[in-house]
């Protein structure tokens, strides 16, 4: 009975399930933190000496040119042409051998035509440039200058008469009319000339060139530290 008993024990113990092991962990180093020196990055103020220019009949001046940190910064103000929705629709930065096209254009202030004084929008170009970059004899110039997508219902009350009389002018027999199409005023080809196709006259009539005005508008100035 003895001996019985020891092979039991023996035999309960080999069955009884090994003991958990502690499950190890990955350690995570800590991540250093990028050093950014501020001091890298300029930041400088001017006024410019020639800050007004005229083409094309619209006035463009460039209050103050700025560079802050990675931005370099000029602040525009232009006449606007009419009541539409006109905007920079092309700028480009110069310096040190680098033309620089992409920017972004935030509103700071818009006055609307009112009893025959043209309106006056302003805005702030932000060029993006490196913390190297030479601005000693930096230059911003507005090509394409300003545009504009005709809101609904300016193509008949602004731009149709412009068009129309442009077509007389060139001797293009176009004629062009505003009809009401489910009681909105719709500027339409009305008739063209027997050698035109319809795709042609409509190329002529949406032409850029009639919600566009091109400078250029240039202005330098010296940002240099």
């Amino acid at each position: 009975m003895k001996k019985f008993i020891v092979l039991l024990l023996v035999f309960i113990t080999a069955c009884a399930p090994a003991g958990q092991e502690s499950a190890v962990l990955p350690q995570f180093l800590a991540t250093a933190t990028p050093f950014i020196d501020s001091a890298s990055y300029p930041t400088a103020q001017v006024q410019l000496a020639v800050p007004n220019q005229t083409a094309s009949g619209i006035d463009v001046r460039m209050e103050r040119a700025s560079v802050d940190g990675k931005n370099v910064n000029a602040d525009v103000c232009f006449t606007l042409p009419d009541t539409s929705d006109w905007g920079i629709s092309f700028a480009s930065l110069n310096y040190g051998g680098t033309v620089l096209q992409e920017y972004g254009t935030t509103l700071v202030s818009l006055q609307e035509p009112a009893n025959g004084q043209a309106g006056l929008r302003c805005d702030t170009l932000t060029f993006v440039v490196p913390p190297d970059a030479d601005l000693t004899n930096a230059t911003i110039t507005i090509i394409d200058a300003i545009a504009t997508t005709p809101r609904e219902g300016e193509y008949c009350s602004v731009y149709m008469p412009k068009i129309q009389q442009s077509m007389l002018e060139r001797g293009i027999g176009i004629s062009l009319d505003c009809v009401d199409v489910n009681g909105v005023l719709t500027m339409q080809i009305l008739s063209i000339p027997p050698e035109m196709s319809q795709e042609q006259a409509e190329q002529i009539v949406y032409s850029d060139e009639f919600y566009t005005v091109k400078g250029p508008w240039t202005f330098s100035f010296n940002l240099s530290q």
